[in-house]
């Protein structure tokens, strides 16, 4: 980088470099103790760069360096549009093949698993039912007293009951490897943040509307799970960026036994959960890819 002269004021240096720009001169400007220099990159256009700086002392009202200052805008403003449209059409190779990038299962997944069988088995053991008590919605049919005395965690913590191991094994073994399955994926792909917002904001709505629609006598994870996969499912449809997909057959397979929840099959089935949970996460999903396609 070459200085080929200096300006007086910071106004005259920067219409000069502008129509330097405009004459494709890379150039830079800066305030020095004798004014503002003017420094031209490639060596090979100093000369045309000096005749230019000459011109300018000479006349700078000249109408060709007065309308530098607009057309080097408006010039700048296209360039940064075609870098802008360059940008898009660039593919960032982690965010294409992010569907093939292993994950392991995150602490989130794992803690939320292991609160799961912990509290399961407690309750299995505890005979005057206390943790059962303590950890469900409410011990009311109405009004849901507790929470409105603060113990607001009941409004959640329903998710971390299943029914006894000696009676239903299944219940909290199939939530389990959902659970690990599906939260392993978002938090492996996307964060344990996102995880944990899914997770709270399911789990609570899915519980508050199983509680209006049967009262408190539920439990079960099976709602965020429905909720994940619903979120999952629309992300891998309409955001494959997002790294996160589901095989077609375990979709099928899931819709299936959701209906199968709400025959006498499958008998007593907290079903609100599973349908509020389900329609959150296809939306939360659906609006997020949306989003996602926008940016």
């Amino acid at each position: 980088m070459r200085l080929i002269g200096h300006l007086p004021s910071e106004g005259s240096a920067t219409r000069f470099s502008n129509f330097l720009y405009l004459q494709g001169i890379s150039n830079l400007v800066e305030e020095e103790k004798d004014g503002w220099a003017v420094w031209v990159h490639a060596e090979e256009e100093l000369e045309r760069a000096r005749d230019f700086l000459t011109g300018f002392l000479g006349n700078p009202d000249d109408p060709r360096f007065q309308k530098a200052q607009r057309q080097a805008r408006e010039h700048r403003a296209q360039e940064e549009s075609k870098q802008t449209e360059r940008e898009k059409r660039f593919f960032d190779r982690g965010k294409v093949f992010r569907a093939t990038i292993p994950y392991g299962v995150g602490p989130l997944t794992i803690f939320i698993t292991v609160a799961c069988v912990v509290a399961t088995l407690v309750n299995m053991m505890n005979e005057d039912g206390s943790l059962r008590g303590a950890l469900m919605i409410s011990q009311s049919m109405t009004g849901l007293p507790e929470v409105r005395n603060g113990e607001v965690w009941r409004l959640l913590t329903p998710i971390f009951l299943h029914a006894p191991l000696l009676s239903n094994p299944l219940h909290l073994l199939c939530n389990v490897m959902w659970l690990l399955d599906l939260g392993s994926m978002i938090e492996g792909r996307q964060s344990t943040r996102k995880l944990l917002m899914l997770v709270l904001v399911i789990g609570v709505v899915s519980n508050v509307a199983q509680f209006l629609q049967s009262g408190p006598l539920f439990y079960g994870i099976s709602g965020v799970n429905y909720g994940l996969l619903g979120y999952v499912w629309m992300k891998g449809k309409y955001d494959p960026s997002s790294g996160l997909f589901l095989h077609p057959q375990t979709i099928a397979m899931m819709l299936i036994w959701f209906v199968l929840c709400f025959t006498p099959v499958i008998p007593g089935i907290a079903n609100t959960t599973h349908a509020v949970g389900l329609a959150m996460g296809v939306m939360w999903g659906l609006l997020s890819s949306l989003k996602a396609r926008r940016a």
